[in-house]
């Protein structure tokens, strides 16, 4: 399977395809991958949430597709990847996640006004973590903190997707779980950037996935709207997720221990108020 995934690989390189995108300029190409996903997006919004079945593989493929088209040079191995992850979950999320929302102009226009913007921000954000931080410590910082906040937004988004579906708390943690392994992942990825996946990086990221699940299973049994169980589960992952950083990276000092769990503490404080108002 290893060996047809590196020929797969190997194929969708076309020379041909390569030197005549190469010679559009790479915030050009942002724009254009992000003008055309969003249209896709605008199409799909005409159709009901019966059609997810047909959407979400075209919004994968895409998503790649023109992640690939945006950023064309130096990625190997591993970043066949981490760099993909971002965009192409977050299609996929903001498709499922506009069901949600009445289906109206007044909705459907700021709403892909937000996704064409976040598309740029995510394309260039990859595109930073893809042709090295060394050149840049500034542009590499802000990347990273782009990258965190999407992290922060998506596991809201999909949270307030599982719980609208009301279905099962088992189907809740494996969701919450899984997604937030793959984010974990990625952002772990971020801090030293190898070529490689290091069994430190995948071992914390599946740390970081199973005290989401534990916790979206625990929520999926507590009597709260469906939007405070998701900024509960966001403000978790942001919480794990800063804390993880910074010990992978060294800085694991007192003042950012104390920054990411005051935020924790507080929202689940405010969630607890709120469930005794209940």
């Amino acid at each position: 399977m290893k060996r047809l995934f590196k020929t797969f690989l190997k194929q969708i390189r076309f020379p041909l395809f390569n030197r005549l995108a190469g010679k559009i300029e790479k915030r050009i190409r942002f724009v254009m991958s992000s003008v055309f996903l969003t249209a896709l997006v605008l199409v799909s919004t005409f159709f009901s949430f019966d059609y997810v079945w047909l959407f979400v593989p075209i919004f994968v493929v895409l998503s790649y597709f023109f992640t690939y088209f945006s950023l064309l040079e130096d990625i190997e191995k591993i970043e066949w990847t981490t760099l993909f992850i971002m965009p192409v979950i977050f299609t996929v999320v903001c498709y499922s996640f506009y069901f949600l929302f009445p289906v109206r102009w007044l909705t459907r226009v700021p709403y892909l006004f937000i996704y064409s913007v976040s598309m740029y921000a995510l394309f260039l954000t990859s595109n930073i973590f893809n042709v090295g931080v060394e050149k840049s410590l500034r542009l590499y910082k802000a990347a990273f903190s782009v990258n965190y906040f999407y992290h922060t937004f998506l596991i809201f988004l999909s949270s307030s997707i599982l719980f609208s579906l009301r279905e099962y708390f088992i189907v809740n943690a494996i969701g919450i779980g899984a997604l937030s392994f793959l984010l974990a992942m990625q952002l772990f990825w971020t801090i030293k950037l190898d070529l490689d996946l290091s069994i430190e990086v995948r071992n914390h990221a599946l740390f970081v996935g199973l005290l989401m699940a534990e916790t979206a299973l625990v929520l999926s049994f507590l009597p709260l709207q469906g939007s405070v169980l998701s900024l509960i589960l966001a403000s978790t992952y942001y919480s794990l997720g800063g804390l993880t950083s910074a010990h992978l990276d060294s800085r694991l000092f007192r003042s950012t221990i104390r920054e990411y769990v005051v935020v924790l503490i507080f929202v689940w404080l405010v969630a607890g108020l709120t469930l005794i108002g209940w």
